[in-house]
């Protein structure tokens, strides 16, 4: 295993950052987002792996091939928190720590996004923060790690 190494997984629909729902979302795109990660990673020591799809098992052959060589995980699993069983069970069997991110507060917005499956099995959950989550979940998870 690469102990310095993190993952970032980001679902379904993130890929439209910057330009989905600016008014919930802001207009910062999700390149900025993982640009951000790598580099405050990499003054922490740390390299990135991420990924995003739309497609719920891309995630989780991502979440599983983690085991091999990722200290930790961070994720935004964006709609799938409310609807996937099989995410946080990925998750599980990794034996990672996980930290999970969400631009805006869930638990501010409809009633069915208050509850997140992934919740359950992330160390950390961080929501409302906008961009600057993502960097609070990476200094966590160095911190976490080293």
């Amino acid at each position: 295993m690469t102990d310095r190494r993190l993952l970032l997984v980001n679902g379904p629909n993130l890929n439209l950052l910057g330009t989905r729902q600016p008014e919930i979302y802001g207009s910062t795109t999700l390149a900025d987002i993982e640009h951000s990660v790598t580099e405050l990673a990499a003054e922490l020591g740390f390299d990135v792996r991420t990924v995003q799809s739309n497609h719920e098992g891309e995630l989780i052959d991502a979440i599983h091939a983690a085991r091999t060589d990722c200290a930790g995980i961070i994720i935004n699993p964006g709609a799938y928190s409310h609807t996937s069983v099989a995410i946080p069970d990925a998750l599980t069997a990794v034996e990672r720590p996980v930290v999970e991110v969400h631009l805006s507060n869930i638990h501010r917005r409809e009633a069915f996004r208050h509850h997140s499956y992934v919740s359950a099995v992330a160390e950390v959950v961080i929501a409302g923060a906008g961009p600057a989550g993502y960097e609070y979940a990476v200094r966590y998870l160095a911190g976490r790690v080293s």
